[in-house]
């Protein structure tokens, strides 16, 4: 059973002996890291991800006597406790499960907040840019989903630019960017590719897009045309699912989402599709980092979560990454083959960001979508 027991973490903050202190940590081998962790006994994490609660059981099944602690929270919303409990003094997290990278990035490692760290045992496997400044785990989306039983011919839209038409006014969602930073990170994506954006206005309507002043590009145009064709914004990913993938609709909306939700289909009585074949490109791909916080209380038992969460030398990686093997969810270690019925990633018609960039860019994409509600 997933434990939402964080204040007991809270009281379970300990004293590193000198012994295990993180830097003597970081070479030791999963075997090397068990004794010590089953020591410390337990170990908490923030997770962007319900799915912390299959690796719960799964991590608890193989290491008996480390006790996880997984707490569901957004990536706005880890960044923020992160930032005040540390500013308070409180050092109860050990290890984040984080997307939103470039605030990531400017917020918690510019500031010393989170310790990479890479596990020897798949160093090998991974390219440097997944190695640093932290860790990803694997690549995920916000791309544009749609109904395929609705729409049994494939997607109703080809070009983003139909979004901003008045057959679909009102009819795209979104999870609110202020509360999901990953939709802001896919706004500001799209306003960084100007020049794709206008070739896709013209290959749809045969002309050159007109820029507004005080707008810089095609891809500003395009979300202020999205914002005031009623673009509806949704408190969270559950009633976007529900709304574009009921099976029972007849005449669904589309919208930006997570392509790997699809992976709920049978269960929740959805028909989710992702949106491949769309110009200039449907979405975009982010990393999902894992990284531990500063002093973390069981640095060891951290270690070994973000090892195992890795999964085993299996092309699936068995149940470390079985919760993750999943369509629409990529794979950083070499090792582990995509998902057969996941639509490739070479093949992916999503823009994957640049954290760097997207940081730099994002504050006057989120003053103007200020200006837009």
């Amino acid at each position: 059973m997933l434990k939402h027991l964080y204040a007991s973490a809270l009281a379970a903050c300990l004293v590193l002996p000198a012994a295990a202190l993180a830097d003597d940590l970081d070479s030791l081998t999963p075997e090397q890291l068990l004794p010590i962790a089953q020591k410390e006994g337990s170990v908490t994490v923030f997770s962007l991800s319900s799915r912390i609660a299959k690796i719960e059981k799964a991590f608890e099944d193989a290491y008996p006597g480390i006790d996880l602690i997984g707490v569901d929270m957004s990536s706005t919303k880890q960044i923020a406790r992160v930032e005040a409990e540390q500013q308070a003094g409180v050092h109860a997290v050990d290890v984040l499960y984080i997307a939103d990278t470039p605030i990531v990035f400017s917020k918690l490692v510019e500031e010393k907040r989170v310790v990479n760290y890479v596990p020897p045992r798949i160093a090998g496997e991974l390219e440097d840019r997944f190695k640093t400044p932290l860790l990803t785990q694997r690549l995920s989306t916000k791309v544009l989903m749609y109904n395929e039983k609705a729409f049994p011919d494939g997607s109703p839209v080809t070009n983003l630019w139909q979004l901003t038409e008045p057959e679909w006014q009102g009819r795209v969602l979104m999870v609110d960017p202020s509360q999901r930073g990953e939709l802001l990170d896919l706004l500001t994506e799209i306003s960084l590719h100007p020049d794709e954006m206008a070739a896709a206005y013209k290959a749809k309507y045969g002309k050159d897009i007109e820029v507004e002043e005080g707008l810089e590009g095609a891809g500003e145009q395009f979300i202020k045309a999205l914002f005031e064709n009623d673009l509806i914004l949704l408190p969270n990913s559950d009633v976007l699912n529900k709304s574009i993938g009921d099976v029972d609709a007849k005449n669904p909306p589309v919208g930006f989402g997570t392509y790997s939700d699809r992976r709920d289909n049978e269960e929740e009585g959805w028909a989710l599709q992702v949106a491949n074949n769309v110009e200039p490109a449907n979405g975009i791909l982010f990393p999902a980092v894992l990284t531990i916080a500063d002093k973390a209380p069981h640095p060891a038992a951290a270690r070994l979560l973000i090892d195992f969460m890795f999964g085993d030398n299996s092309p699936t990686g068995g149940p470390g990454f079985a919760p993750f093997n999943v369509p629409g969810d990529y794979a950083v270690r070499k090792s582990i083959a995509d998902h057969p019925d996941s639509v490739k990633l070479g093949d992916l018609k999503a823009w994957t960001i640049d954290p760097a960039k997207t940081a730099a860019a994002r504050g006057r994409i989120a003053d103007l979508i200020i200006t837009l509600q």
